[in-house]
């Protein structure tokens, strides 16, 4: 099992960097050549720039049981696909239950952005969201190991 981060702008990196060290879990951050992230304890994986060569390079590396961090639903989706684990910034754990209806959502969304539609942006992240994270991760780590 390991940890692997869709980094680009990912607010909880710490707070899996030093879960995957504490657990002694391979943490693999993974992000364009726009960003430059160097963790102890981690190891970073650059990806061209290009769309969404970080989403497929993290698709291809994920592997049964492995823990994918990411916001990205249709990422998720194919993660899932690769039978891995996935948890948003936030916490939640996508799954087969709820990854249709968060698919649907991002496509509506979508289809009102190009109408010319505003959609409101996300609130500020509080300290409710990291201890969520974490608490989240810690499950799914003690759930992986046995636990």
């Amino acid at each position: 099992m390991r940890i692997l981060v869709d980094a680009d702008g990912c607010p909880v990196v710490d707070i899996t960097v030093e879960l995957s060290k504490k657990y002694k879990i391979e943490c693999l951050l993974l992000c364009d050549t726009s960003h430059i992230l160097e963790k102890q304890g981690a190891k970073t994986l650059t990806f061209s720039k290009g769309s969404d060569s970080v989403d497929f390079a993290l698709v291809n590396l994920a592997q049964p049981g492995d823990i994918v961090v990411t916001q990205d639903y249709g990422l998720a989706a194919m993660c899932l696909a690769r039978r891995a684990r996935i948890i948003s910034q936030d916490g939640m754990e996508y799954n087969a239950d709820n990854i249709d209806a968060l698919l649907l959502q991002r496509y509506t969304a979508k289809k009102i952005r190009n109408a010319g539609g505003r959609l409101k942006g996300a609130a500020k992240r509080a300290a409710a969201q990291d201890k969520s994270y974490r608490d989240k991760l810690i499950q799914l780590i003690n759930e992986a190991v046995g636990q």
